[in-house]
């Protein structure tokens, strides 16, 4: 199936059917171990604290890559079982004086008439701390949410 987009001044969505339950798809989202899995971006590498479910509140570290090694850590901050799941990232060091990050990657998941679920991923930068800095990644990010959502479906259809 294709990908649709959706965009504002913070934010950039893109939404996909997907022929799987709900439930099947929230468990690979709520599994930081399986992210490296689904990341359409390749910066992704591992979860250093390994498989978990998570919840909401919940924080755990990402080893990442882009180019360099570096790592972020993530909060989980909207949680409804097989519906919706949030995390906030930020970097544990600071960079220019600056703890960087914010964005939060958003996962909703509707039901769908007939089967299969309406899978929508957000990018909101609605509380980054340096938007000018990430606003111009925009374009890109947007394809890679475009792969990672058929990466999830390749994952829970296989």
């Amino acid at each position: 199936m294709s990908s649709t987009s959706l965009s504002s001044k913070n934010h950039e969505s893109v939404e996909r059917v997907i022929a799987a339950p709900p439930e099947a798809i929230f468990d690979l989202l709520a599994d930081p171990a399986r992210h490296h899995d689904i990341d359409g971006s390749g910066t992704v590498q591992r979860a250093p604290e390994g498989s978990r479910r998570l919840q909401l509140g919940d924080r755990f570290g990402m080893d990442m890559k882009m180019g360099i090694g570096y790592s972020m850590v993530s909060e989980v901050v909207e949680f409804e079982e097989n519906r919706r799941i949030a995390w906030q990232s930020t970097s544990p060091v600071k960079v220019l004086g600056l703890f960087v990050g914010g964005r939060i990657w958003r996962y909703e998941l509707e039901p769908v008439a007939g089967g299969g679920t309406l899978v929508r991923e957000t990018w909101d930068i609605s509380k980054e701390r340096l938007p000018a800095m990430v606003r111009p990644m925009r374009s890109k990010t947007k394809q890679n949410m475009e792969q990672t959502l058929e990466r999830i479906e390749q994952l829970v259809t296989g």
